[in-house]
């Protein structure tokens, strides 16, 4: 199968102001350029200026026509499913069908006053999760949608207007094995992190496909995907200084903890270089790679799509 590309939406502003304009020229020429989708991240709380991300979408449903549309990935349980389903049926109209919503399970328990902040208790996110999924199917695929959980109780409770799509995809992010295992079973696509070494990401994909052919499930009802940051410089230096002045900025605790966490997930320097990288990605078993550059955007897309992506394809 052909190696696909997505592009990722201009999001994460350091300064703390948004550069709508940027976004619009971005994905507009992205579209032109031929990327088949383009992704957000989300992230609700933080230091990190980054706008909520099924907003950000209806945004880009309107100013493109015929790119995809996703999330990677929605910390699932820290969102009312009813709602949630809600805005990504919405957004599918918006869109004409372009939607893809990403959902995972959220991080560990060392974050537990991350989800007091919601509400919710960290015990509680699994069964969330679980409840959750089953409600947003339920109420986009049913005429009328019943359930008696621990969290949702719906009684013939009707949501209009369905999705365009049918069924609307649903892709699971997380690097448990876990979370892996569901994905197998359960999801319509996998999507890789972007903070995830190559060689670990190569890792997941087997998994995913070990238990895949367990079930007997075809690996093509949930294709896998990996977001990649990357710096196209011919002056690889100034390109991989530049990188870390970003990261040391939107993760300082990941470079405080791993000095190498720059060199281990990102691509830089020439064509030629950016494409070894890509190749890796490719081999370890990416179908579709999300392409993040972190400044320059339409200049770097424009650049990818006509110096790196053929020797990549090639």
């Amino acid at each position: 199968m052909a190696i696909r590309f997505g592009m990722a939406i201009p999001q994460v502003f350091l300064d703390g102001h948004a550069d709508m304009p940027l976004v619009a020229q971005t994905l507009q020429r992205a579209e032109h350029l031929g990327y088949e989708s383009a992704w957000v991240q989300d992230q609700i709380i933080g230091d990190t200026a980054l706008m909520e991300s099924v907003s950000l979408l209806c945004y880009a449903a309107a100013v493109t026509e015929r790119i995809k549309l996703g999330v990677s990935v929605i910390v699932f349980p820290t969102r009312n499913a009813v709602q949630l389903a809600k805005s990504v049926s919405t957004l599918d109209h918006l869109s004409g069908g372009r939607a893809i919503l990403g959902i995972g399970l959220g991080p560990p328990a060392t974050a537990d006053n991350f989800y007091k902040a919601f509400g919710i208790e960290y015990q509680q996110r699994l069964r969330r999760f679980t409840e959750g999924l089953e409600v947003m199917r339920s109420l986009w695929e049913n005429q009328a949608a019943s359930f008696d959980g621990e969290f949702y109780g719906l009684n013939n409770t009707r949501m209009e207007p369905k999705p365009l799509q049918t069924p609307l995809p649903v892709w699971f992010g997380g690097q448990h094995p876990d979370a892996i295992k569901r994905a197998a079973k359960q999801a319509n696509g996998y999507m890789g992190a972007g903070p995830t070494p190559t060689w670990q990401f190569e890792q997941h994909v087997q998994q995913l496909h070990a238990v895949m052919d367990e079930s007997g499930r075809n690996r093509s009802e949930c294709p896998v995907s990996k977001r990649v940051y990357l710096a196209l410089d011919d002056n690889a230096e100034k390109a991989k200084a530049r990188l870390d002045e970003f990261f040391e900025a939107r993760y300082p605790w990941q470079i405080k903890d791993d000095p190498n966490f720059v060199a281990n997930i990102c691509c830089w320097g020439s064509a030629e270089q950016v494409a070894t990288g890509l190749r890796e990605v490719s081999d370890a078993g990416a179908e579709m790679i999300v392409l993040n550059p972190l400044w320059n955007y339409v200049e770097q897309y424009e650049k990818l799509a006509e110096e790196v992506l053929p020797l990549v394809k090639g």
